[in-house]
């Protein structure tokens, strides 16, 4: 009990570090002069070689670890699963929503994690939807863009794919916050980075016609990723009204990089 003690009391001590730190290394990597409404991409090169990394895992490993997957777990299983690892990401939501300074929704997010644990089945069940309980889920990226951290330079990151450099912060802050990281030990701290890869696994699945296209089918798979994404993201963030740049010699039929 003491040593559970200690971990939640070294982690509150290194909250205010970790928050500080991940602000400055956001500004550090946001360029003030680049507009949200363009695409900045100056690692473009090291991207790609991510990108083909990241295609040769999900060819070789990903997707058809995920089709066995799908064909193993009808899909009422595979949405409790999914139910789980949403109901596992809710403590994060509660500390973003509070350092975005929306304690409506911080409470709203409580509420539900614990509706959802007492009579949800400890979140396989969403019976918080049911009891029209909504999520509005968020994350330490979207804290830092309420904060005014530019979005950055655009990144592909191995394993998690397209990101920015103030997504790519928000990443590694929730994960470093995450309860499960924070305060369990061995091997419980890790129940939530498996319930993750198993919840990505049902959607490779559910969306495989759609993954396959982009990644497979299209002239060039990087750009189209990075786009959707990009779209996507200022859409969550409430910045897509901005026009986004498209570059007028990018021709969808011409395929450069056979390689990828």
């Amino acid at each position: 009990m003491s040593s559970l003690r200690n971990t939640v009391s070294k982690s509150l001590v290194l909250s205010p570090l970790i928050l500080c730190g991940a602000l400055l290394l956001s500004a550090c990597a946001s360029d003030p002069g680049v507009s949200r409404a363009g695409i900045y991409d100056p690692k473009e090169e090291s991207n790609r070689m991510v990108h083909g990394f990241n295609k040769d895992v999900d060819k070789y490993l990903f997707s058809p670890a995920s089709n066995g997957y799908g064909s193993l777990f009808p899909k009422p299983v595979r949405r409790g699963f999914s139910n789980f690892a949403d109901h596992l990401s809710l403590p994060n939501d509660v500390v973003n929503h509070t350092l975005q300074g929306d304690l409506e929704e911080a409470t709203g997010s409580a509420f539900r994690f614990v509706v959802n644990t007492i009579f949800g089945l400890a979140g396989f069940i969403d019976t918080a939807t049911a009891m029209d309980i909504p999520r509005d889920d968020t994350d330490f990226g979207e804290t830092l863009t309420v904060w005014g951290v530019q979005e950055g330079a655009y990144v592909e990151l191995p394993f998690f794919g397209p990101s920015t450099s103030r997504d790519s912060v928000g990443l590694v802050t929730d994960i470093i916050l995450n309860p499960f990281v924070v305060v369990f030990r061995n091997p419980t701290q890790y129940v939530g980075a498996a319930a993750y890869v198993v919840d990505r696994m049902g959607d490779r699945y559910d969306y495989d016609t759609s993954i396959d296209s982009i990644l497979y089918d299209s002239a060039d798979s990087y750009a189209q990723a990075r786009i959707i994404y990009l779209q996507n993201r200022r859409h969550q963030l409430g910045v897509a009204g901005e026009e986004t740049y498209v570059d007028p010699e990018f021709d969808p039929y011409e395929d450069p990089y056979d390689d990828f």
